[in-house]
C-alpha cells in the first residue's frame, strides 16, 4: 500500500484535508504517475483517480498539467540541491566531503519514488520551462560545489566551476547508471569507488590556507 493509499484508509471518511496537505497529497500522486507513464501518457484523470480526488479538485489547486509538473519540478529540484549543499557543509575534511557529496547523488536517484528521473530523465526536456528548471538546478549544484572548491585551492572562479560541473556531471550519470543497470555493487562501495576516482583528481591542486598560500600538508 502506497502512502497515498495508507492517508487516505487513515483519514475519516467525509473529511477535508486542509488545502496545503491536499496539495501534498495531489503532488504525491502526480509523482507516481509521471514516474510510471511520463509527462505525454500521464492525463489528468489517471492523477485525480490516483489521488482519490475529482478532477474538479485537482483543478482547483493546478489549473493543467503542466503546472502540476512544474510544480513537482520545482519540489525535487530543491530536494536536491539542498542534499548537495548540506553534503558540502558536512564535514570540513575534503576527501569525506567529496564522498557525502557523491552520495548525495546516489541517495537521490536511489530514492523509491523515483523523483529523479523528472529531473534527470524527462521526457518534456523541449519544454523550455522544464529544461530551464533542469539546467538551473544543475548550475546550483556546480556553484554549490565551485565555491568549495575556489576556497579550498585557490583556483578561479571561472576554473573551479569547471571542475565543479565535472565532479556534479560524473556523479549523477554513475549514479543512474549504477541504479538502472541493477548493479551488484553496494551503493557505500560505488561510492568510495567514484570518490576514489574523483580524489585522485582534485587532490592533485594545493590546498590553501586562510593566508591565500599553499598550506603545508595535505587536504
Amino acid at each position: 500500500m502506497s502512502a497515498i493509499e495508507q492517508t487516505e484508509a487513515a483519514r475519516p471518511r467525509g473529511t477535508r484535508l486542509p488545502r496545503r496537505a491536499r496539495r501534498n497529497q495531489l503532488l504525491g500522486a502526480a509523482q507516481e504517475v509521471f514516474v510510471a507513464q511520463g509527462y505525454h501518457s500521464a492525463a489528468m484523470d489517471d492523477i485525480a483517480e490516483r489521488a482519490g480526488v475529482s478532477k474538479p479538485v485537482l483543478y482547483q489547486h493546478f489549473p493543467g498539467k503542466l503546472e502540476l509538473y512544474l510544480a513537482l519540478l520545482d519540489q525535487h529540484c530543491e530536494a536536491l540541491l539542498q542534499s548537495v549543499r548540506t553534503a558540502l557543509g558536512s564535514t570540513t575534511d575534503n576527501k569525506l566531503r567529496v564522498a557525502a557529496t557523491m552520495d548525495a547523488y546516489f541517495a537521490y536517484v536511489e530514492d523509491e519514488g523515483g523523483a529523479f528521473r523528472l529531473v534527470f530523465e524527462s521526457d518534456l526536456t523541449n519544454e523550455p520551462a522544464v529544461r530551464e528548471r533542469v539546467d538551473r538546478v544543475s548550475m546550483q549544484c556546480a556553484e554549490a560545489i565551485s565555491d568549495v572548491i575556489a576556497e579550498d585551492t585557490g583556483l578561479s572562479k571561472d576554473e573551479s566551476m569547471l571542475l565543479a560541473v565535472g565532479l556534479g556531471g560524473v556523479s549523477q550519470v554513475v549514479a543512474r547508471y549504477w541504479l538502472s543497470s541493477e548493479s551488484p555493487v553496494p551503493r557505500d562501495k560505488a561510492v568510495a569507488l567514484l570518490t576514489s576516482l574523483a580524489w585522485r583528481g582534485i587532490a592533485g591542486f594545493p590546498l590553501h590556507g586562510a593566508d591565500g598560500q599553499p598550506a603545508a600538508e595535505g587536504h
